[in-house]
């Protein structure tokens, strides 16, 4: 962490840790400096959602945690501001569902990869796919179409926290059940989820372990009955209508 210390009694705390955890991770060579950039687009509108996890956020996260215990070959997918903002928690999260983690980045170098793979691995993680890139996304022209063959290539169910419209595109169009954490509801990315999780990463890769743990031993029908029962237009509709200042229902 840098030299800087910000007293948990400042009213920004939060938000000036996460920027100071990218602000690590370009100097470590994990994050991308345009991740910087990424970073303060999903903090303004994280502003505009009041900085909390709303509920229709809260119940995608359960719906989330639901379909990675339905899956059978969950991956969660790992970029630079990831590995930056919530290491431990994608870890814990990997464990709770019996999923993979695999790094892909749209900036790849062999570096990078091997720079996250290791970092993760500082926090806990067993493996992590990503270095051998053997598999192929189809019709998508950059790095970020480069997959392991045994990870997101032959996944069922993708975590994408943070993502690229097009890759998110591609993998919906792939046929996988894609979840995707992502602050702005109108991204391409949100819209092409199954499950959209318009949170604050920090927030939502916690939340979404912790319902994980809590459905742990529940019965395939119920788990089947939580996703079902999620509705993805009226979440990202109540988190539009967040950001533009309406009341919540």
């Amino acid at each position: 962490m840098s030299d800087i210390e910000i007293p948990e009694s400042h009213p920004r705390y939060l938000s000036l840790l996460t920027r100071h955890r990218i602000e690590e991770g370009v100097e470590k060579g994990i994050t991308s400096k345009q991740g910087l950039i990424a970073e303060g687009r999903g903090e303004a509108f994280d502003y505009l959602l009041g900085e909390e996890t709303i509920p229709s956020a809260d119940a995608a996260e359960r719906a989330a945690a639901a379909q990675l215990l339905l899956a059978e070959h969950p991956v969660l997918s790992v970029n630079g501001n990831v590995a930056a903002l919530v290491p431990g928690e994608m870890v814990e999260l990997a464990e709770a569902v019996g999923a993979d983690l695999e790094v892909n980045l749209f900036n790849r170098t062999d570096e990078r990869i091997d720079a996250i793979v290791s970092h993760l691995r500082d926090h806990g993680a067993d493996a992590v796919k990503g270095q051998t890139a053997d598999g192929r996304i189809p019709n998508l022209d950059h790095e970020r179409a480069k997959v392991d063959a045994d990870g997101i290539g032959s996944a069922d169910v993708v975590l994408v926290p943070l993502e690229d419209g097009d890759r998110a595109e591609a993998l919906a169009a792939m046929g996988k059940v894609e979840i995707v954490v992502d602050l702005n509801p109108m991204s391409r990315s949100a819209q092409s989820a199954a499950i959209p999780i318009i949170d604050n990463i920090v927030r939502a890769i916690p939340n979404v372990t912790e319902h994980a743990r809590e459905l742990e031993g529940t019965s395939r029908e119920e788990l089947e009955a939580i996703v079902e029962d999620f509705d993805r237009e009226a979440a990202l509709a109540e988190a539009e209508k967040a950001i533009r200042g309406g009341e919540l229902a």
